[in-house]
């Protein structure tokens, strides 16, 4: 029985290894470029002990006050964007559930499926139906002098300040809507039948059953997403930002993913210091899931790990 236990765990092992293999090649073998945080590196020249500096461009982070100013700017916008997105976490739950409620199955799947669809568009055809739609001769302009709303044209592509924090949550809410509610539909789907027919025997309306059993029963699955976007929330990713950003939002739409591509192509590239910034920021990113699983086990009794 054991021998046979142990060949079944070796089979299975096995099915799993080409997945941890992909992991390690993907994920941790890129870590070696860490090294180059540690050095005074000016390409093409290769590594050599000579140029080791050991800390100084994390101290140079803290030091230096034009980088301190820049990195305190870009962590603003890194924490406010992800804030929003954070604060609004609830909607995919939400589109869910209304979802759900749609009882014409063919209507369900076509909003189901036109929502799940700009998941698979680049950022960079996202930025072009916006440059059509908010340019000062795209349609919402037409529309608004059309309407007699404005004389003249509105350029939301230079917005600046805390509009284009907003800007950019809506285009990554439109992108990632139906998308991020299909765990939840997933999750939805695997409530026990017994209950909703039990609670229309007592007279309960479809309301009611959404509020005393759907939402309930995904509650779970929201808390460990919402866990783990809080451990996730420096990492909002560079795409979306890099297509949008211009000389005008560029103060903040710059976040901390983007910040490190800019120094990392600028002239001269300062590949040191940029490699610094995204090893803290991963250093940050491990603190805020674990940060998080301790809060899930305090608040919900509950590890995410």
């Amino acid at each position: 029985m054991n021998k046979s236990k142990r060949i079944q765990g070796y089979k299975e092992f096995l099915l799993i290894l080409p997945f941890i293999v992909l992991v390690g090649v993907f994920c941790y073998f890129p870590l070696y470029g860490w090294i180059y945080s540690f050095f005074d590196y000016k390409p093409p020249l290769p590594f050599s002990w000579d140029s080791f500096v050991g800390l100084k461009w994390f101290e140079l982070m803290f030091s230096n006050p034009s980088y301190l100013r820049q990195t305190l700017a870009v962590l603003r916008n890194t924490f406010a964007i992800s804030g929003i997105a954070l604060a609004f976490s609830w909607l995919p739950m939400f589109f869910a559930v209304f979802l759900n409620e749609i009882k014409f199955a063919p209507f369900r799947k076509f909003v189901q499926t036109a929502s799940s669809l700009p998941n698979f568009i680049s950022w960079v055809l996202v930025y072009s139906v916006a440059f059509l739609l908010l340019n000062n001769s795209g349609m919402v302009n037409a529309t608004l002098r059309s309407f007699g709303l404005t004389d003249a044209p509105i350029d939301f592509m230079r917005s600046g300040g805390n509009v284009v924090w907003f800007q950019m949550w809506l285009w990554l809410t439109w992108k990632n809507l139906g998308w991020a509610a299909i765990m939840y539909i997933a999750a939805i789907a695997g409530v026990d039948a017994e209950m909703y027919e039990a609670a229309r025997m007592d007279g309960a309306s479809r309301l009611r059953c959404i509020w005393h059993i759907t939402l309930p029963s995904i509650l779970p699955t929201f808390f460990v997403l919402l866990l783990l976007n809080i451990s996730n929330i420096l990492n909002n990713g560079m795409e979306q930002f890099y297509v949008f950003q211009n000389s005008w939002n560029r103060d903040y739409i710059q976040v901390l993913d983007l910040y490190v591509y800019n120094l990392s192509t600028s002239r001269p590239p300062v590949y040191s210091i940029s490699t610094a910034l995204s090893m803290l920021k991963s250093l940050v990113s491990v603190a805020l899931l674990f940060s998080a699983n301790w809060l899930s086990k305090a608040v919900r009794k509950e590890s995410i790990l």
